[in-house]
């Protein structure tokens, strides 16, 4: 993982609570696809009906609210990232997006995204909560260039924080 310290928040394991605003085929994909990361990442998946925010926005550092979802898997490089971004829009401070892509340059792109915000003195920050690789190992592709196997999935979850 290349992010830095600032950009990832290591409260680990979480509890996931996914949102009733999620529709039912998202809940499905996403408590499967949270399945998968290892038990040092995630303690628990539920599904709740809703959280209410605290009055000042803090986020629980062992929670995470789950509002929305990206399946980035099968598409090139920018389109997670693209996609990312529109659906922070609806995520309010101390919620988060869960992301899935199966470009490995999906990693680079969205954990730099997470850094540039953090570096701007205004509004919401993102939080990059998991950044998590699961499946098959890297192995040498052609010219002894690593390759990802088509099973290996990159997740994230990111979490709007507020920056005052």
């Amino acid at each position: 993982m290349s992010a830095d310290s600032h950009s990832i928040n290591m409260h680990v394991p979480f509890k996931v609570y996914l949102s009733s605003e999620l529709s039912d085929a998202e809940r499905d994909t996403a408590q499967s696809l949270l399945a998968v990361l290892p038990p040092d990442c995630i303690s628990a998946i539920e599904s709740i009906s809703a959280i209410e925010s605290s009055d000042d926005s803090e986020v629980d550092q062992s929670t995470v609210n789950i509002k929305r979802m990206v399946d980035g898997r099968g598409m090139a490089c920018p389109m997670p990232l693209l996609k990312t971004k529109v659906a922070l829009r609806d995520v309010a401070t101390a919620e988060s997006l869960y992301v899935v892509a199966t470009d490995p340059n999906s990693q680079a792109d969205i954990t730099a995204f997470c850094r540039q915000t953090q570096q701007a003195a205004h509004g919401d920050t993102l939080l990059l909560t998991v950044n998590k690789m699961t499946g098959g190992q890297t192995v040498n592709g052609t010219h002894g260039l690593p390759k990802q196997p088509p099973d290996t999935i990159f997740h994230f979850i990111i979490t709007k924080t507020d920056s005052n």
